[in-house]
């Protein structure tokens, strides 16, 4: 499981020092994909093949299904630590998700988010947690 908040750099070569805590679960080589809410997502090889099989089982006829396949995968890279534990980002990827230089990376659950500093800071205003917990309940998740 990935948690915690790491405040790092990229480099002018667009290489980004991965947390060593993150490297120890994802190993030397893992999947960097265009996430959510214009982050990035970083998935483990062995989540990155749950993620497969799940979306193999969904039917191509369903629009919004190959819509988000083609926004899934063809954004992902697999890519590899250096030496000195660091991770050469996609410029097509640093671009989709606005990332220059400051960034953070966040450990969620299953999965790791790099996000552009000011990004990250712009939304990270928790003032309606209250409201987001109550639906968190509707769905079976009890705190």
């Amino acid at each position: 499981m990935f948690m915690g908040e790491y405040a790092h750099s990229i480099d002018s070569k667009g290489r980004l020092i991965m947390p060593a805590r993150f490297r120890e679960q994802l190993g030397s080589e893992f999947v960097v994909t265009k996430g959510l809410d214009d982050c990035l997502f970083v998935y483990s090889p062995e989540e990155w093949q749950e993620i497969e099989k799940a979306f193999r089982q969904i039917p191509l006829t369903t629009r919004d299904a190959r819509k988000f396949a083609r926004f899934f995968f063809a954004g992902a890279a697999s890519v590899e630590l250096d030496k000195q534990g660091r991770v050469l980002l996609p410029a097509v990827l640093r671009d989709f998700a606005g990332l220059t230089k400051d960034v953070v990376l966040v450990g969620v659950l299953n999965r790791i988010e790099i996000w552009d500093k000011a990004r990250w800071e712009d939304g990270s205003s928790y003032d309606d947690m209250d409201e987001i917990a109550e639906h968190m309940a509707q769905l079976g998740l009890a705190l």
